[in-house]
């Protein structure tokens, strides 16, 4: 009996965007290598297909934050995408603003702030 892999949590919204980024501005590459890579480099804890890759491939660089080129590979074209100026700058506020929530979620998560009085 195969044990099935729960989704990823729905409190994921806009990491696949920040995970994209940031591996593209490392170095470039086609969408599945982008699968693999987040995959490979969350040890599966995240897993996300081309069916989410590629629309967010596609967004990004209709709004000018990465660009995709037609390279040849075998007898296969590929889009490799690379991350524009103003993706890297997307990238510096989207990991600032990524880093404050994990910032406030250990805060709670640890005990500090008020989140343990209780309400009148």
């Amino acid at each position: 009996m195969s044990k099935l892999k729960p989704t990823n949590p729905d409190f994921l919204n806009g990491v696949p965007e920040l995970l994209v980024l940031q591996l593209l501005a490392r170095t470039p590459m086609h969408g599945y290598e982008l699968v693999r890579s987040i995959a490979r480099a969350t040890d599966t804890q995240l897993e996300f297909g081309e069916g989410c890759i590629y629309p967010i491939l596609h967004r990004l660089e209709r709004d000018g934050l990465l660009v995709g080129e037609s390279v040849q590979a075998g007898k296969r074209t590929r889009i490799v995408y690379r991350v524009t100026a103003a993706g890297l700058q997307r990238l510096t506020q989207s990991t600032s603003a990524w880093e404050a929530v994990v910032a406030s979620v250990n805060r709670v998560l640890q005990g500090g702030g008020d989140a343990g009085t209780a309400m009148a």
